[in-house]
């Protein structure tokens, strides 16, 4: 064994061996304490498992993988992203453990990198601010289509359109600041609800499938493979049906970013974060074999505007696919709320280090809440902000939002990358891989960078105006913009994340 191994495994049992202070934990990373630890363990999963929210990511996305793959890809690509998903994971709580702060990724970046660490910790930042916003605006117009087709069955006059539709996100969007504005005790019992109104909505829904259809598809049915992509290539269709998972499984950052309002972050985040992609992947795989096994007529359903909608009704009648659609827009509603949580988050602490404009202004803390409330309004914002293009297109929309999950994939690479370049220096926290953090990194690192690159391939065959894949453009663009600013005045100003002093002095900042 080499004296390198010999010695990182001499720190890893050390650090188990210790339990750390929580704030002292934060002084000896250079920040007083701001904000209020009420997130217990279950608060901290609950967050991360209720963004990656599979009701409303496999409902959204059902219908793509249906003509993306069929069941074949929509069951078992499940399967294997899952497994790639939770090592992206389980890479990111060893990080997590090792660096609990809001800033989590920008943060962690800044601290691995061996050089350049403000323009790793600068980038970092700005792809994971643009993916969360992202993520909370086309959360919350999901939501809002949802709740249109709900109105349309429930009152077939209704008509929806695009107008009705930006209206009704942009009022999803404030009532979820004004419900991330209180403190963070009410943030932790709407998320605590919204993990048993996840699982108790599962249950219903899959039970509701099992049993009242007349009729469900054979074993064998799971292996049927359809192509309808436009693309003669089945082996590129089902590649871009893979993107289904991927789709699902974003926003699990959300447990790194609640670290400082956490108990015992240090073990609490890392397990909030695997926990939360662990248990829905089995959540979602029992779900996705419901509604796969009760397709009924399949070129209708997968013609259908909301196919699992379509199931619902073919299998269960409208009335009781009503119902169930209500449990939907409810998970829709909480992962948006839940998802503003950490993008706030993530605001607070790229403030406090100064990497945004009028930084002394977003990380203020308010006294009588205890929350980030300018940074709420922020994130609230710029949300809107992107939403109000769907006003006149709804390709314009998804132009816009399309970088939401490339740009959360690639800050999850970079401090898993850095660690990995580290090698044995890298410092693990009470939560840790052992010996396998660097191969479980490598495979993290490489699905990430493979996933990338079919999220920004032509999705659809003719490719035209409405059917282009935007998310390169988009991502280029938010590069360009991140890299002029650095060139031309970040880079003088921010050397990555800022200490405020010595742990006794920082620990006198504290807010009582």
């Amino acid at each position: 064994m080499s004296e390198r191994t010999s010695t990182s495994r001499v720190r890893a049992r050390a650090a188990d061996a210790v339990v750390l202070d929580d704030d002292a934990t934060l002084h000896a990373m250079g920040y007083p304490r701001k904000l209020t630890r009420r997130f217990k363990a279950f608060d901290n999963f609950a967050i991360s498992f209720t963004i990656i929210n599979i009701l409303s990511g496999i409902f959204s996305s059902f219908g793509f993988g249906m003509n993306a793959g069929g069941p074949r890809i929509l069951v078992f690509g499940w399967i294997g992203v899952s497994v790639m998903v939770l090592l992206i994971g389980a890479a990111m709580a060893e990080v997590a453990s090792a660096y609990p702060t809001s800033g989590a990724l920008y943060f962690s970046a800044g601290k691995l990198a061996k050089r350049h660490k403000g323009a790793w910790s600068w980038f970092t930042g700005w792809l994971n601010f643009v993916g969360q916003i992202g993520g909370t605006a086309a959360t919350g117009y999901a939501a809002a289509t949802f709740i249109q087709v709900f109105v349309e069955l429930q009152w077939p006059s209704y008509h929806p359109t695009a107008h009705q539709t930006v209206l009704i996100t942009a009022l999803i969007i404030v009532l979820q600041g004004l419900a991330n504005t209180y403190t963070v005790q009410l943030v932790a019992i709407l998320n605590r609800i919204s993990v048993w109104w996840l699982l108790i909505g599962l249950v219903v829904i899959v039970g509701a499938l099992v049993v009242m259809p007349d009729h469900h598809q054979s074993a064998s049915f799971v292996t049927h493979f359809e192509n309808n992509t436009g693309f003669t290539s089945g082996l590129y269709g089902g590649m871009l049906g893979l993107l289904v998972t991927s789709w699902t499984f974003t926003g699990f950052d959300g447990s790194f970013h609640m670290s400082e309002e956490t108990v015992q972050a240090t073990v609490s985040a890392p397990k909030g974060i695997t926990r939360a992609i662990g248990c829905s992947a089995v959540a979602g795989l029992v779900l996705m074999l419901a509604l796969v096994y009760s397709i009924g007529n399949y070129a209708k359903v997968a013609g259908a505007a909301a196919p699992p909608i379509q199931i619902l009704i073919d299998g269960l009648g409208l009335r009781t696919a009503k119902v169930l659609l209500l449990i939907v827009i409810g998970a829709m509603l909480f992962c948006g709320l839940a998802n503003l949580t950490s993008n706030t988050r993530q605001i607070f602490a790229f403030s406090r280090d100064g990497a945004m404009p009028g930084s002394r202004w977003w990380h203020s803390v308010s006294l009588r809440t205890r929350t980030p409330v300018k940074a709420v309004w922020l994130a609230v914002g710029c949300s809107l902000a992107l939403v109000v293009p769907g006003w006149w297109s709804h390709t314009a929309f998804t132009a816009i939002v399309s970088v939401n999950v490339v740009g959360l994939f690639l800050a999850y690479a970079v401090p898993i990358f850095l660690r990995l370049r580290l090698g044995d220096s890298f410092q693990p926290g009470p939560w840790h891989l052992g010996r396998w953090g660097r191969p479980i990194g490598w495979l993290a690192v490489v699905w990430i960078l493979l996933s990338s690159v079919l999220f920004m391939l032509p999705q659809a065959s003719p490719i035209t105006v409405d059917s282009f894949n935007y998310a390169p453009i988009a991502l280029a663009v938010v590069l360009l913009i991140a890299t002029v600013w650095w060139f031309a005045t970040a880079r003088r100003r921010f050397q990555g994340p800022v200490s405020y002093g010595r742990p006794d002095e920082v620990a006198a900042m504290d807010l009582v």
